[in-house]
């Protein structure tokens, strides 16, 4: 398949940067990252006038333009969508916002100002997206999987997902949780620690934690590391509070 076909069916969402399987794991699609980087390969800078300001980029990966049809909102004010980007009916995004080639949100989903889907990032239906949330991008290398958020999960403002998180449906993560496949993960209503790089389980709640530093020294000086804490899981008193409000939409 052609670059050209790759970006045109990563828009309409004919085609994604990763697949779930019938056992709900996720695999990316190393033909739409070579499909995409073929396209950066092609392109040659320009600058694009009028309604883009000047701004100089690859000729053939520039802004997406909507309509009313399309039944996106994109509000005016600086957000930016990619060439190669899906952005289902029913999205809102509100400005500055950015979502970079191959990305793929869902309908439903509202990505708030100062916030980031990094290249294909896969966001699903329904998902908030709250103020400065930056999720990481991934192209090289060509078989590394994108960050995966599920649907109905709820992203707090300053939270950080990147190296290929996955976060499962329903799951919420508190104001400046940071997830990486270095920052270890602790279940405190099951009492253990999940593995490095692991996904957040299905309605978890997530807050940003910390852990003692190893070694004598670090110990003296009361030094402390980053870590992130499922303290319960959703119920009807959770649920009520993130509920979501359909005027807005």
């Amino acid at each position: 398949m052609n670059w050209q076909d790759v970006i045109a069916q990563l828009e309409t969402g004919a085609l994604r940067a990763a697949t779930q399987d019938e056992n709900g794991n996720w695999h990316a699609n190393v033909e739409v990252k070579q499909g995409v980087l073929a396209a950066f390969k092609a392109g040659e800078n320009i600058a694009f006038g009028d309604n883009y300001l000047g701004f100089v980029d690859k000729h053939n990966l520039p802004a997406r333009q909507f309509t009313p049809e399309d039944g996106v909102r994109l509000v005016p004010g600086g957000s930016s969508v990619r060439a190669g980007a899906h952005v289902a009916k029913g999205v809102i995004i509100m400005p500055p916002a950015y979502i970079n080639v191959g990305a793929f949100v869902d309908t439903g989903t509202m990505v708030d100002s100062h916030a980031l889907i990094g290249s294909c990032a896969q966001i699903g239906k329904n998902v908030h997206v709250s103020a400065a949330v930056q999720i990481g991008g991934v192209l090289e290398p060509i078989g590394a999987s994108p960050v995966i958020i599920e649907d109905n999960a709820f992203l707090s403002a300053g939270v950080v997902i990147v190296e290929g998180i996955v976060v499962k449906k329903g799951a919420v993560l508190a104001p400046g949780v940071s997830l990486s496949k270095s920052v270890p993960v602790y279940d405190c209503v099951n009492e253990v620690m999940r593995e490095k790089g692991a996904e957040i389980p299905e309605n978890a709640i997530v807050v940003p934690g910390t852990r003692p530093v190893k070694g004598d020294w670090a110990q003296a000086q009361g030094l402390n590391m980053a870590c992130a804490l499922i303290v319960k899981y959703r119920d009807e008193q959770s649920d009520a509070a993130l509920e979501l409000e359909s005027i807005l939409r």
